[in-house]
């Protein structure tokens, strides 16, 4: 959510060292921690608050990774999030550029990591507000297990994408592998990423992030209704 008694101006300067911090860990995990999870995370308590997976809601099995593709559109219908995908690299400090600050509905992948579809943990990130409005994840923490993303690739098809935890880790003990690392070897996996948790005056910070996890269910084939 944004931050209350903000002065104008001053909201993207924030958002900028939130993305710094958050995004320096993906640095950090890919030039010094190698490997998967081998399996699912979800502590819940201490730094991170965990929402989970609600007892009774089934989830659907996963789908064979496919080929890569580049993205170029995700849309979460029960957020009501329709935005085009752009990629981004990283900056001088080994952190990836967020979108632009002029296309705050606008989502970055991470370009040099895993395509959506493709086995690996893919990842899409946004910004949560601007200084004066909400931006394009403004939503990301109400999202809920079961719950679909699609993302629309280069080659035509779209990859759908099951929610399967939803989580807001805290900024001081930030763990970059439960993150970005893959929670089951060998599936297509996809991360939404954006700022959460209240503002530091302090820091001139979020405090958390909020991290949503999902897992490639189906493929819908380019120019075609069924799934591949």
């Amino acid at each position: 959510m944004p931050a209350t008694g903000r002065s104008p101006g001053t909201g993207r300067l924030i958002t900028g060292v939130a993305w710094a911090v958050l995004l320096l860990g993906l640095w950090l995990w890919g030039h010094e921690i190698a490997g998967g999870l081998g399996g699912s995370s979800a502590p819940t308590t201490g730094d991170v608050a965990a929402v989970g997976r609600p007892r009774g809601v089934p989830l659907p099995p996963a789908h064979d990774p496919v080929e890569p593709a580049r993205p170029r559109r995700v849309d979460i219908p029960s957020l009501g999030v329709a935005a085009a995908v752009v990629p981004r690299g990283l900056d001088a400090r080994g952190a990836i550029d967020p979108p632009p600050y002029a296309a705050p509905r606008t989502v970055g992948w991470y370009g040099a990591g895993t395509q959506p579809g493709a086995a690996g943990a893919s990842l899409l990130v946004g910004h949560v507000d601007t200084d004066t409005d909400p931006a394009v994840f403004y939503g990301l923490s109400a999202a809920r297990p079961g719950e679909k993303v699609r993302v629309t690739r280069a080659d035509g098809s779209i990859a759908e994408f099951t929610i399967d935890d939803v989580q807001v880790f805290g900024r001081d003990r930030f763990d970059a592998r439960k993150v970005y690392g893959p929670r089951e070897g060998g599936r297509a996996e996809l991360r939404l990423i954006t700022c959460g948790g209240t503002f530091d005056r302090a820091t001139r910070t979020y405090t958390a992030n909020v991290v949503v996890s999902a897992y490639l269910t189906a493929v819908r084939a380019p120019g075609a209704g069924r799934e591949a």
